[in-house]
């Protein structure tokens, strides 16, 4: 008997491959996830130069993970290339409008999509992340919080099951994460925060998709207002 006869096949004759389960986010996503929210919280001032040894040697990585994030960051516009490396841009005003408009119009789509699957269609998914945020609400657990309501924002993609639709949601999703961890820590009360999402999907279920674009317009505007005061705030305390 070869060594290949004893590799194990399944039904159809094809070789399997044992592999354990990867149980915590790869180094690079890691990495990335931890340089984007000190960049949004202000940690990391805009101008600061990034100098990818440094970075390496502050978290504990190579440098191939550094340059991935780095590049990764400059697409979603935090941080710039410059004549002697990369330097962080932060987040302006500006920024906050153009993001915000952008998830605007994925999530009033989303939401169209979501309605036309009326009277069928899961809609557990709104309910459990409802659920989920007065249970954090209740605990004090903003990052709980955040986790919640970002997942029943991805609930309409999910229900309307346009699947080009929730690809481009996923790549802005990790920047909004990092958002409402600076918002969500802001406020001390979460509970009329999870009311307002309870209401909005109230809304979206009744079918009436001018009211739902409304009421998606108008959460979505709060949202983006408490994150300008956030990142007002903070650059009044840098300067």
């Amino acid at each position: 008997m070869t060594s290949a006869d004893r590799v194990p096949t399944d039904q159809e004759g094809r070789r399997t491959v044992i592999v354990s389960p990867i149980r915590h986010p790869p180094l690079g996503e890691q990495l990335l996830a931890q340089l984007r929210g000190l960049i949004v919280r202000g940690d990391l001032a805009p101008g600061l130069h990034l100098v990818e040894g440094w970075v390496a040697e502050r978290f504990g990585v190579s440098r191939g993970p550094v340059r991935d994030a780095l590049r990764q960051l400059e697409l979603e516009g935090l941080v710039e290339t410059r004549k002697r490396g990369v330097y962080v841009r932060g987040l302006t005003d500006s920024d906050l409008v153009e993001f915000y408009a952008v998830r605007g119009a994925l999530e009033g789509l989303a939401v169209r999509e979501a309605i036309a699957r009326l009277p069928g269609g899961d809609w557990s998914v709104l309910d459990g992340a409802v659920e989920a945020m007065r249970a954090a609400a209740e605990a004090g657990d903003p990052s709980a919080f955040a986790a919640a309501d970002l997942e029943f924002h991805s609930g309409f993609y999910v229900i309307g099951g346009n699947r080009r639709l929730a690809a481009s949601w996923a790549t802005h999703r990790p920047l909004f994460a990092a958002m409402l961890d600076v918002t969500n820590t802001r406020d001390r009360d979460l509970r009329p925060v999870a009311a307002d999402h309870a209401e909005l999907a109230a809304v979206v279920r009744s079918g009436d998709v001018e009211a739902a674009q409304a009421a998606l317009a108008e959460h979505l505007g709060g949202s983006r207002d408490r994150m300008r005061a956030a990142l007002a705030e903070g650059q009044r305390s840098a300067s």
